[in-house]
């Protein structure tokens, strides 16, 4: 019922605001002379017609569709706008119907209804408050003492957020900016304190109990340096999402989130061309493999925004496949998606899929990735990884798939693990392929792109998961080696540079992602058990359990022998590598597979090792089959 009241209550407040600035005007631009008396005789007959146009043009500026606890400069033009629009209808009225009063009634009411009506939102605002602080007196005796890093306009949305409804719980302090011309002033009725080297000194000296980043503009880097500074201090921390993530300027207490190990890879969002990306995949049929897993779960997600004809989505798991159904059909009513249980080992399967649906382009991401167990079940590694991606490959160029996009990896460099060997595999497997379609040694018209880039930050069995769950159990925290360093990125990053790198791929070219700098595994669990608000090798153990079967202290994106040029994109390059014969490699990976499905490991290792000359075994027993022993 209140929510009909109040706008009814306001449309009475300026009929009686518009009533009055009337007579006001009248009474100031002449007193009590007779002249006064004959023009107010007029103005008392056009009151109906000046309340019914002001009203309506305040309908029109949306003088009552505002929340008006939020108001600011943009709600005052309006009002200002309103009334000169209003006072001009009113005037062009009068004229017409030939009553029209002096030119100055007309300012004048104007100006004193600009006064009226704003200083009715004013009170609208400050009546709000009040009611609000009401609520929030008896609340909590104990106020967290806050500092809000970022004066900006975020910054200064969140603070009225914050006092006015959670006044009860949260005292905000001061503002943190870098601002030199800011330090010292008021913003909001709140001092900007000092820049981030302050942070540390400031959160002692007035003992703050949380500092929240409201910075959702700046790049990763300068967040992920705050928060390093935020950390030396005992404050829980928490973080505005980023700018995309805020629609239309709007800043509320609910986005706040807790700093989380994606805000210390400090990287910046990618700029995606999605306007080429979307003229291409517009209107096809998508295939995507391993559509269950991390990374096909996000490409899957991000085709999606492209408008694509038909959406299929290809896996082993049902549950997977059944979850990213049911978050498409949610997010994506309308677009045709069709899930389809298959393995891609399954040669007969994958024919019947692509002979019927004849997707025109086509993500490769289903694989066995995880390297220890890899190395314990080498055949298993080539029949998903190499017999799955050959399949796929050849059936995507016999049913005149358009183009096919293979995800790789780094470990695919200097392979140290049947794991990454077997990806390598893969990339020279269907870049002799593309060689091949191109010189017209295969009939087909098939591109085909690699894009190869490390590990993507909560991927299914990556490290940060199993950190997560070992703090929550009171650890220890197990780390293989000391020095272990590795690449991470965003798997929505990873995917929407898959998108951009294979798009404007024209076949053949293998894309390496930039990964930023390399992050020592060691440092990051330190840093994970303090965002838990936990003190590293004191309340929660790091410990050393050496490295494990196949694994390296450090990836490579690149091999010695190989450069990589510049694209159009600051974040994608092509790597220049080794070419390869076709029919040289399909002899090979057919001895290969033959060796898998015989269950031959040992000679399936020596295979792998004669294909790729580069993999050297590294804490594993298929040391003995290198070439130096």
């Amino acid at each position: 019922m209140r929510y009909l009241l109040l706008p009814l209550l306001v449309v009475v407040l300026d009929t009686i605001c518009i009533i009055s600035a009337a007579f006001f005007s009248i009474y100031i631009r002449f007193e009590d002379t007779a002249i006064a008396q004959k023009y107010l005789e007029m103005l008392i007959s056009q009151l109906p017609i000046a309340v019914a146009v002001h009203l309506v043009v305040y309908f029109v500026f949306k003088l009552y569709g505002r929340v008006w606890r939020y108001a600011g400069s943009i709600e005052l033009v309006a009002i200002v706008a309103a009334n000169i629009v209003a006072a001009l209808s009113w005037y062009g009225i009068s004229i017409y119907i030939d009553l029209a009063l002096p030119r100055s009634l007309y300012i004048f009411t104007a100006s004193i209804l600009v006064l009226f009506v704003g200083g009715s939102r004013l009170f609208f605002r400050i009546y709000s408050c009040f009611i609000n602080k009401s609520k929030h007196k008896f609340i909590s005796s104990k106020k967290d003492k806050v500092l809000i890093v970022g004066a900006g306009d975020a910054g200064a949305l969140l603070l009225r957020e914050l006092n006015q409804y959670h006044i009860g719980k949260r005292q905000v302090i001061g503002f943190i900016d870098d601002d030199k011309t800011k330090i010292g002033k008021y913003m909001v009725g709140t001092k900007v304190l000092g820049s981030r080297d302050d942070i540390a000194v400031l959160a002692d000296n007035y003992e703050i109990d949380e500092i929240i980043i409201a910075m959702p503009s700046v790049k990763g880097k300068n967040i992920k340096e705050i928060i390093n500074i935020c950390k030396k201090t005992s404050c829980k921390l928490t973080i505005l999402p980023g700018v995309y993530e805020i629609i239309e300027g709007s800043v509320s207490v609910s986005q706040l989130r807790p700093v989380d190990v994606e805000d210390l890879l400090g990287r910046d969002p990618v700029e995606l061309d999605n306007v080429a990306v979307a003229k291409y995949l517009s209107g096809k049929t998508v295939l995507i493999t391993g559509a269950g897993g991390s990374i096909g779960s996000e490409i899957v997600r991000q085709v999606a925004k492209m408008y694509p004809n038909k959406l299929l989505l290809v896996g082993k798991g049902e549950n997977s496949i059944y979850e990213i159904m049911q978050d498409m059909n949610l997010e994506y009513p309308q677009l045709k998606k069709v899930p389809i249980i298959a393995d891609v080992r399954d040669e007969e399967r994958i024919n019947a899929i692509m002979d019927y649906f004849k997707p025109q382009v086509v993500f490769h991401a289903a694989a066995h990735k995880h390297v220890p167990l890899m190395e314990e079940n080498p055949c298993e590694a080539v029949y998903v990884n190499v017999i799955g991606s050959r399949q796929v490959a050849d059936m995507a160029v016999e049913y005149g798939a358009e183009k096919m996009i293979m995800i790789s990896t780094d470990k695919a460099v200097n392979p140290t693990n049947v794991m990454g060997c077997s990806k390598r595999i893969c990339e020279i497997y269907v870049q002799s392929l593309n060689k091949a379609v191109k010189e017209g040694i295969i009939k087909g018209e098939t591109q085909f792109v690699t894009t190869r880039f490390g590990n993507v930050l909560g991927s299914n069995g990556s490290v940060i998961p199993l950190f997560k769950k070992q703090i929550k159990n009171g650890g220890p925290v197990t780390v293989t080696d000391p020095n272990i360093i590795r690449y991470f990125m965003l798997i929505p990053e990873a995917c929407e540079l898959v998108l951009e790198a294979g798009t404007k791929g024209n076949g053949g070219e293998i894309f390496v992602f930039d990964m930023g700098e390399p992050v020592k595994i060691a440092d990051m669990a330190r840093r994970m058990i303090q965002l838990a608000g936990l003190i590293p090798d004191e309340q929660v153990k790091v410990v050393f359990a050496g490295l494990r079967p196949g694994e390296k202290l450090y990836e490579e994106l690149l091999t010695d022998s190989e450069f990589t040029v510049p694209t159009r994109h600051p974040k994608i390059r092509i790597a220049k590598v080794r070419r390869y014969e076709w029919n040289e490699v399909s002899t090979a990976v057919d001895q290969l597979i033959r060796m898998a499905e015989s269950e031959e490991s040992e000679q399936v290792i020596r295979l792998m090792k004669k294909l790729v000359p580069e993999f050297i075994s590294n804490h594993s027993p298929y040391e003995i089959y290198d070439p130096k022993n």
